[in-house]
């Protein structure tokens, strides 16, 4: 292997990345399919895919399909180098694996918790995953980890902002913590940012280049791809629809302290709520029957009921569907995206749901902004976030800012200072 600290000074990661962005993408695998897409000269294609070759992240594959000529080899991106750590926190729990460089997964776990508990209790628990999942597959070794929020979260700094359905979290240091503690570069962001990258990844939302996902879970949170990209905002706020004022009725609080939000009046608990008051009063038959077992009545439950064709059930969730949808429809006609995804634990109400939503966007947007526009359930379920943390951080790892950063190291094990030594917030 040639030594890397030469190979830097007469190759950047300025002209590694595109190549190895466009092998590990898929977009092309050959070296004859290189130069054709970059417009690069042989010579040079072969001169960087032997740097990333040496550096460990290119492999050489078997020959290809010929096309008249002599078989080119066929180029992949070394997945198995390293691993990853990721997680999804919902307000009531936790999904958690551990992949490969490429997001695919290696094992995956679940574990039911109150977001509420606090940062020391929740976080402890995700440590005690991550260990696990750390004691079970040892080897190569962990290159990262990422963790999405369901609240605002500060990306730069890695750590949550005043999150309403997230009490003693508030500046709380997450990244510093969970990088001390596994001596690994971390990221932390919103979940419904997470959703909205593994969608782009891995899901209904791969050819899109601008689309937005909707979480409707106990609170509601967008997360919006412009370009083929996420998009944070300034400070990484960008996509907050929870907090929106639909009503100006005062009968309802938020747990943002305000009235008339969106989420209070059609998000997971809203909905709960109002399933219990039908259930009290008899009006939900379905509903009145799980209370009479002792059961508190959760969203899931609604949903339950209007899937067996309850009434009251279906009007509940017809009401949150076309306030979520108004709100959506707003976002259309500013966004204009050519794709909304409804996903989050509500998500699966039964098509009454999605079907209030759509009329409401359908009827509130410009004829010009819904004229392409699908609206669709994600098909990646609980994958999503999974999927999407680990893009986040392949992508940041192996990005032009921080590759030069480790790439004399020959991997980013052991170096939790990475996030810090350069912008990251693109």
């Amino acid at each position: 292997m040639r030594d890397l600290s030469a190979m830097l000074h007469s190759t950047t990661a300025d002209h590694l990345v595109p190549i190895l962005d466009l092998i590990r993408f898929g977009r092309a695998n050959t070296r004859p399919e290189l130069a054709r897409v970059t417009g690069l000269g042989r010579t040079v294609v072969t001169q960087r895919v032997t740097d990333l070759v040496d550096i460990g992240l290119v492999t050489d594959g078997s020959l290809g399909d010929s096309t008249g000529g002599r078989p080119s080899r066929t180029l992949a991106f070394n997945s198995q180098l390293g691993t990853l750590l990721v997680a999804e926190l919902g307000a009531t729990a936790i999904n958690a694996a551990v992949t490969n460089l490429a997001g695919d997964i290696i094992e995956r776990r679940h574990e039911d918790i109150d977001i509420a508990a606090g940062p020391e209790v929740v976080l402890g628990v995700v440590e005690r995953i991550f260990e696990g999942l750390v004691d079970a597959h040892p080897r190569p070794g962990v290159w990262g980890i990422g963790v999405g929020l369901p609240g605002p979260v500060e990306f730069s700094l890695g750590s949550p902002t005043s999150p309403p359905i997230m009490p003693g979290w508030d500046r709380y240091p997450v990244r510093v913590r969970l990088s001390t503690r596994f001596h690994a570069p971390t990221w932390i962001d919103n979940d419904v940012n997470m959703l909205a990258i593994g969608e782009l990844r891995r899901g209904i939302a791969a050819d899109v280049d601008d689309a937005i996902f909707i979480k409707v879970g106990t609170g509601i949170g967008a997360g919006l791809i412009s370009g083929g990209n996420l998009h944070r905002g300034a400070q990484g706020a960008a996509g907050d629809i929870g907090h929106v004022r639909v009503t100006d009725s005062t009968s309802q609080v938020c747990r943002c302290g305000k009235v008339g939000c969106l989420e209070a009046l059609a998000g997971g608990q809203a909905i709960a709520r109002q399933g219990e008051e039908a259930a009290r009063t008899g009006a939900s038959p379905f509903l009145a029957a799980l209370v009479s077992t002792g059961q508190s009545i959760t969203s899931r439950d609604v949903a339950s009921a209007a899937v067996h064709g309850d009434l009251v059930a279906n009007e509940i969730l017809s009401r949150a569907g076309h306030l979520i949808g108004q709100t959506i429809a707003a976002m259309v006609n500013f966004f204009n995206p050519s794709l909304v995804i409804i996903g989050g634990g509500v998500a699966n109400a039964g098509d009454m749901f999605l079907a209030s939503i759509r009329q409401s966007v359908y009827e509130r947007s410009l004829p010009l902004a819904t004229r392409d526009l699908r609206i669709s359930r994600s098909e990646l379920g609980d994958l999503a976030g999974i999927y999407g943390a680990a893009s986040l951080v392949s992508d940041q790892i192996l990005s032009r800012q921080l590759l030069p950063h480790w790439i004399e190291h020959g991997c980013t094990v052991g170096m939790p200072e990475l996030p810090l030594l350069a912008n990251t917030k693109s």
